[in-house]
């Protein structure tokens, strides 16, 4: 006796989820999330709207997802680069630094698409993007109150600032040599701010 296995019902998906999420991480990253369509988006991927909104839900799970997959693959290394080991401010300008190489290492996907994405009109994928934002400065906050308790919100709220700019003029044509003039001057006041 033999018995045959039961094949699953519907259509196989014709894409790769992940794959998928990539691809849109490119549109919302280059384009803004508010400029990005659905039909951007599943003309990207080859596949139809049932298919993306089965896959994803809407355009805001899709960028919930692509947020994800930014902050695990492409973000500033927060944890690698705020280390106990040295100074504070030393490991603040190294942030800095890098947050403008990141923010200029591609000329289609520049600036930071989690601050972009802060300003989005859609109140799901702002409140998405404010949420990942806040979670990064959670993180400088809690490392410089370790050491610096008095100077942790006021120093935090700089760098946020400094990297907001920074995401801001790289969108607007700012090369690297630019960006990093105005990480180094920032450096400087954090520095000054830390003793």
């Amino acid at each position: 006796m033999t018995t045959k296995k039961a094949l699953p019902r519907g259509r196989p998906r014709r894409f790769d989820p992940d794959q998928a999420i990539e691809t849109a991480q490119r549109l919302f990253h280059g384009h803004g999330y508010d400029a990005v369509s659905v039909a951007d988006v599943t003309n990207a991927l080859g596949i139809n709207p049932p298919s993306f909104y089965a896959a994803f839900g809407n355009k805001a799970g899709l960028y919930a997802r692509v947020l994800d997959r930014y902050n695990s693959v492409n973000a500033i290394p927060l944890s690698d680069l705020l280390r106990p080991d040295r100074p504070v401010a030393e490991c603040l300008a190294s942030v800095l630094t890098e947050a403008a190489r990141h923010y200029a290492a591609d000329s289609v996907t520049t600036g930071c698409l989690v601050l972009e994405g802060t300003r989005s009109n859609d109140p799901d994928a702002r409140a998405a993007a404010r949420a990942c934002q806040a979670a990064a400065e959670n993180m400088i906050r809690d490392y410089i109150s370790a050491r610096h308790p008095d100077e942790a919100e006021r120093v935090t709220d700089f760098v946020a600032t400094v990297m907001v700019g920074l995401s801001a003029k790289a969108r607007n044509g700012h090369d690297l040599d630019r960006l990093l003039v105005s990480a180094n001057l920032a450096s400087v006041a954090v520095t000054e701010a830390l003793p």
